[in-house]
């Protein structure tokens, strides 16, 4: 396939960092981009061509190298069916919109019911040259977790978000209900997936519960970006976050509560006003009620001393 057929156009790149192993690049490559979470979905841009390492189209057996320039195109847009759902902007501009995702929406996917349908319409047109025909997320947040995900409306600002990525100039925080004692600040470092992990976390309330001891508002971050990296994090301290499925602990899981995670702040410099921006959002309510009867029902049941 040649880049000059006007049928196909650049999403985003990614430049291969020191890596610890051989890896091909089928099973690189997801995740690496917002456009292909899936093993399924590398698998069909391979097989179409839209992968091209340092200027040539490639199979799914090519060994990764560190170094590797590795670009993502796709097929030429046509405006998306908007999936009709009420969204919180929490910030817009030209380039770029700030989204309060709700829980149990995926961010993209091949699926009708994504964030990334659901926004088509919301936004003001960018009017910039390179705008995008449909908005897209600059990144990802499990379908389970809650909160701020940027939207490029232009591929300038799509390219430069994933630019700052890769280079972590975009600070993340997240409030997170976990359960059991959490006291103070600190850092955990734990790899995933043999690659390195490293989160901080600091303690903003306690309360004591009936179901598992305490109960902590904690505030996250992660420093690296793995698949699950805080939920994995925290389970492996013995503080699962509450109503984690996947990794918090059997029978603790409040029946359709969803997942208490929430990415409540995102503070970066805006790429090309160069202004500092702290986009916020308040802890969710559903955190703060679930704090409240856990502490009206301890005070009601606790055991007597």
């Amino acid at each position: 396939m040649s880049l000059m057929q006007d049928h196909i156009e650049f999403v985003a790149y990614h430049i291969v960092p020191t890596i610890q192993e051989e890896i091909r690049i089928y099973n690189y490559l997801k995740g690496i981009f917002v456009e292909l979470p899936s093993a399924k979905s590398v698998k069909k841009a391979l097989s179409k061509g839209l992968v091209y390492v340092d200027g040539k189209p490639v199979g799914s057996g090519l060994w990764i190298k560190e170094g590797m320039k590795i670009d993502l195109f796709q097929k030429k847009e046509t405006a998306l069916k908007p999936f009709n759902m009420e969204l919180q902007i929490v910030y817009e501009d030209d380039y770029f919109a700030v989204v309060n995702k709700p829980p149990g929406l995926t961010t993209s996917g091949n699926r009708f019911d994504t964030l990334e349908n659901a926004i088509q319409g919301k936004l003001q047109p960018s009017g910039l040259l390179d705008q995008y025909v449909n908005p897209r997320a600059v990144h990802r947040l499990d379908k389970a977790t809650s909160g701020l995900v940027i939207i490029a409306k232009c591929r300038s600002a799509r390219v430069a978000f994933g630019q700052m990525l890769e280079q972590r100039e975009i600070t993340k925080k997240y409030h997170a209900l976990v359960m059991g004692e959490v006291v103070g600040s600190g850092s955990i470092e734990l790899p995933i997936d043999d690659l390195s992990a490293f989160s901080t976390f600091k303690a903003l309330k306690s309360i004591p519960s009936l179901r598992s001891g305490n109960l902590t508002l904690v505030e996250l971050s992660p420093i690296t970006g793995r698949t699950h990296q805080l939920r994995i994090h925290m389970a492996y301290s013995g503080t699962p976050i509450l109503g984690d499925i996947l990794y918090g602990e059997k029978g603790h899981v409040l029946k359709k509560k969803g997942l208490f995670l929430a990415a409540v702040s995102l503070s970066f410099i805006h790429p090309f006003s160069h202004t500092k921006m702290d986009v916020k959002i308040d802890t969710p309510r559903k955190f703060i009620k679930r704090m409240e009867i856990e502490t009206k029902q301890f005070l009601k049941y606790r055991p007597s001393s």
